[in-house]
């Protein structure tokens, strides 16, 4: 992503194209909110809602709409453990730019989220948590058995950290994966 993103920006300049950044720009993040608003209408009772977060576009729009429809609800993100670079900057108090990130799984890799998402994290999710990419993967492996879908990496990172235990969900929480 990282590397992709500097040849965009230099297209941009060099060309005079226009640049749409894919997770930190505030329509998208909107865009991305419907989802959060979807999961209210069809189920409202839903507790704790667990969602991946790569740059933090999809998780800030989600948790931004709903907490706005239901302020008690708990969001907790998901991270690559092999490049948690939200649960650093959340940790941090500010935006940390990992020196490396080693995730094998595309849709987690960044080295640096935005600066709009992090805001919206810091502000709308409760917790952020990382988790292995083997145990991510071992998660992918399980929702093709048990659930017979075919998910990729990143979207089976909220089965992985609740598998793991690291979401807090007693028996009964009506628990959402995004």
């Amino acid at each position: 992503w990282d590397e992709a993103d500097e040849k965009a920006r230099e297209l941009v300049a060099s060309e005079g194209l226009t640049y749409v950044h894919p997770f930190d720009d505030l329509d998208l993040i909107s865009g991305q909110g419907t989802l959060g608003l979807e999961i209210h209408e069809d189920w409202p009772e839903a507790e704790v809602v667990v969602v991946p977060i790569g740059g933090g576009g999809l998780i800030s729009g989600v948790s931004a709409a709903l907490k706005r429809e239901c302020p008690e609800i708990r969001i907790v993100g998901v991270e690559s453990s092999d490049g948690p670079a939200m649960q650093r900057s959340v940790e941090a108090g500010e935006l940390v730019t990992l020196d490396r990130c080693d995730t094998i799984i595309d849709g987690l890799r960044v080295k640096r989220v935005g600066v709009r998402t992090f805001e919206l994290v810091s502000r709308f999710v409760d917790e952020v948590v990382a988790v292995s990419d083997e145990t991510i993967f071992e998660s992918v492996l399980w929702t093709m058995e048990r659930c017979k879908l075919v998910v990729e990496g990143a979207a089976a990172a909220p089965v992985a950290a609740l598998r793991s235990g690291l979401v807090q969900a007693p028996p009964g929480t009506k628990v959402v994966c995004v």
